[in-house]
């Protein structure tokens, strides 16, 4: 087999003192959390924005849309230079634009220049994305599912912290002045540590004992994309994330909607607006549960995590539907729809390493993450639906629709597709190495 290009971990002659799993682990979720209110902080700044320019709810959710495409599509480029370059060069540039595309919001006076610093914000935040759950992809090969799970928790939890400082500054200060001192601050975080990343040694993956079903041959990208797996995968992301990105995005005017925005809600002895509370307690969640989902991952397969998870997404949006317009509920529902989402950004990334390799982790994952962007064209759709049905009903219904075919494809055509694709790659590596392979019954055992 071709020998593992990584980039080197020494400095001067030095071994560098970052050059560790956990390190690298740890810089990789901080990075992530910098990046998280260019997605999860959106929300706060759509009334304001339209309070002051009157360009309408839709019109100004269209710079969501164009963020989250260019923060997914261009992942597979930025993964190629993860994978050539080692992830250092690619996250400096990437913090570098995500401030840049926040100063560009404090500043934007027509829809076309949010416009483009939505897309500026949203290849920045893709090279961090990307790079990050790559790398933990790479130097966890034993533990993908929890790695990636707490790698993808800094970008879902990661704004948690900053919801209120960041409503409260909206308020007092503007939503301009937000946008400059958070979008300045969190850039500059991000290059800091982005000169600290590094590929793993060449040998990490042959020293650890890899999880259960994942396979040591290396898929090439172009190999990739001919699999029909690869495929179904792809199919089963957009279905989960486009009920998630609705939610994202259209949180705030939903509350604004059901009258819930300013509604006093109070739980465990905290009084918090409805919408402040949902948020806050959502982007915890989200980022809680994408290391639970993982680490249960590893232990009883992905594709049963998967069928558990996107089951409790489905019946978490159905009740939303239906009792999401009392206060309490609001805020406890909005939680369980986002707990039940968020994994989908560990288990998918982990189950396409597990199933393509290593060696191109990074390309094949941000291949796969084009989903995003893909179920991203559907959020404005749900503004439609809405306008056009006087109600937020059809689209919750639809989505849940979406999460419950996504859960059935998981635990009943995933599932023996790959097991007969590792099957085949197994024999394949043995053909091509000497190592000892990974025998079929512990594949098998590793999907049931």
């Amino acid at each position: 087999m071709e020998e593992v290009q990584v980039e080197t971990t020494k400095q001067h002659g030095k071994q560098s003192p970052f050059a560790s799993p956990w390190v690298q682990l740890v810089f990789g979720v901080i990075c992530m959390a910098m990046i998280a209110n260019l997605q999860y902080g959106w929300t706060l700044f759509v009334n304001p924005i339209d309070e002051k320019y009157g360009w309408g709810r839709t019109a100004i959710q269209i710079a969501f849309t164009i963020f989250v495409v260019t923060e997914t599509w261009l992942v597979p480029i930025e993964g190629y230079l993860v994978d050539k370059f080692g992830p250092r060069p690619v996250v400096v540039g990437g913090g570098l634009l995500c401030g840049i595309a926040w100063v560009m919001n404090a500043y934007a006076s027509s829809l076309p220049m949010l416009y483009v610093a939505a897309a500026v914000g949203g290849v920045g935040a893709g090279a961090v994305y990307g790079t990050c759950v790559g790398n933990a992809l790479k130097w966890f090969p034993d533990r993908r599912g929890l790695a990636a799970g707490l790698t993808a928790a800094g970008f879902g939890a990661g704004s948690a912290l900053t919801v209120v400082p960041i409503a409260n500054m909206i308020k007092s200060s503007g939503y301009e002045n937000t946008f400059l001192t958070f979008g300045l601050g969190q850039g500059i975080i991000v290059l800091v540590l982005g000169l600290a990343l590094a590929n793993p040694p060449a040998s990490i993956e042959a020293l650890k004992k890899l999880a259960p079903g994942a396979m040591r041959y290396n898929a090439k990208p172009t190999e990739v994309m001919r699999s029909p797996v690869f495929w179904l995968m792809y199919l089963m992301f957009v279905l989960m994330a486009a009920g998630g990105l609705m939610a994202t995005a259209q949180l705030g005017p939903i509350a604004k909607d059901y009258g819930l925005d300013q509604a006093p809600v109070s739980i465990l002895g905290l009084t918090l607006p409805a919408l402040t509370f949902a948020l806050a307690i959502d982007r915890v969640l989200n980022g809680v549960t994408r290391p639970v989902f993982g680490w249960i991952s590893d232990k009883i397969g992905r594709e049963n995590t998967m069928f558990i998870a996107f089951a409790m997404e489905a019946a978490g949006i159905y009740a939303l539907a239906k009792f999401g317009q009392h206060p309490v509920a609001f805020v406890i529902l909005t939680g369980l729809v986002f707990f039940a989402w968020g994994e989908i950004y560990s288990l998918f990334p982990a189950t396409c390493a597990d199933t393509y390799g290593s060696k191109y982790a990074a390309t094949n994952a941000g291949m796969l993450y084009t989903a995003k962007g893909t179920a991203a064209l559907l959020v404005p759709f749900s503004s439609i639906i809405t306008t056009s049905t006087g109600s937020w009903q059809a689209v919750f219904m639809i989505a849940c629709a979406m999460n419950a075919f996504a859960a059935f494809l998981a635990l009943f055509v995933l599932k023996p597709m790959r097991a007969r694709l590792a099957q085949r790659y197994a024999n394949d590596y043995k053909a091509e190495s000497s190592e000892p392979v990974v025998k079929a019954a512990d594949l098998s055992r590793s999907t049931t």
